[in-house]
């Protein structure tokens, strides 16, 4: 597994930023530089995407594998306890660590995620994840990434560049292709309606197990984190606080100075 670290080494305080389905550590680069100076940032890219390896069989692209494999950089941190930051994906991965018998997350924020999840939206993105698409030039990459992305809400130029860079890169021939592994779609065609249910009730029995301070932080666009559900949310388990982003859908970047903020807000609050 591939990471970017910022900040002192040594620092005890351990903040761990995990990304969406198809995006990468790097695009939490801004948030991170702002607490360098609090924390020391672990951001990784998960199994599959971007410089991490990827699996021989791509039935493993699953959420058991994905907290198996957190449980080993955790490890490798030799971090006591960590505050959490997880976007869509990085949230579930969250969720099924913070739900482990003597886990060591302290704070968790779910970034539009949780445990219902509207399976039109899941189809929506599942529809693009294993399309082997290739772009002629950079700009031709951009232009799909914000088709795919226009969710996000939002974005300076500067800021869709990068969030297209991070997850582009050039083929020897000058063309650009999606820096992760098309067989992460295979999980997604292969799960039956009796699976979502099955794994939908997995997923609640393990919000319900959660005992870390947890922040939800929902685009008021959202079309994959219904309302009802980030109010359910903030009833039962951890009893999430709730916070909405205006005109985003899913998912909030966390790039925006306000978005930035919220969460340090959260996070400080800590003991208080």
């Amino acid at each position: 597994m591939a990471y970017r670290e910022w900040g002192d080494p040594s620092n005890p305080n351990v903040l761990i930023c995990v990304h969406g389905v198809t995006r990468v550590g790097d695009d939490f680069d801004e948030l991170a530089r702002h607490f360098a100076g609090e924390y020391r940032v672990i951001c990784p890219d998960v199994v599959g995407r971007g410089y991490s390896d990827r699996l021989r069989n791509p039935a493993f692209y699953v959420l058991p594998q994905y907290v198996s494999d957190m449980v080993t950089l955790l490890a490798r941190s030799g971090a006591q306890s960590v505050d959490w930051i997880g976007t869509s994906m990085g949230g579930l991965i969250g969720m099924g660590l913070a739900a482990l018998e003597g886990n060591p997350i302290r704070q968790l924020v779910l970034n539009d995620v949780g445990p219902t999840l509207n399976p039109e939206a899941i189809a929506r993105i599942g529809s693009y994840i294993g399309q082997d698409t290739q772009f002629a030039d950079f700009d031709a990459g951009l232009a799909y990434i914000k088709a795919v992305s226009a969710s996000f809400g939002p974005h300076t130029d500067a800021q869709w560049r990068k969030l297209a860079r991070d997850v582009l890169r050039q083929n020897e021939d000058g063309s650009w292709r999606k820096h992760y592994d098309l067989g992460l779609a295979e999980p997604f065609k292969a799960t039956t309606p009796e699976m979502a249910v099955a794994g939908q009730a997995a997923l609640w029995a393990a919000y319900d197990a959660i005992r870390a301070r947890t922040l939800l932080i929902r685009g008021e666009l959202s079309d994959l984190l219904s309302r009802e559900t980030a109010q359910e949310m903030g009833r039962r388990g951890p009893q999430a606080q709730l916070a909405e982003i205006a005109g985003v859908g899913h998912a909030p970047t966390l790039q925006d100075a306000a978005q930035i903020q919220l969460i340090q807000d959260f996070l400080s609050a800590y003991g208080k």
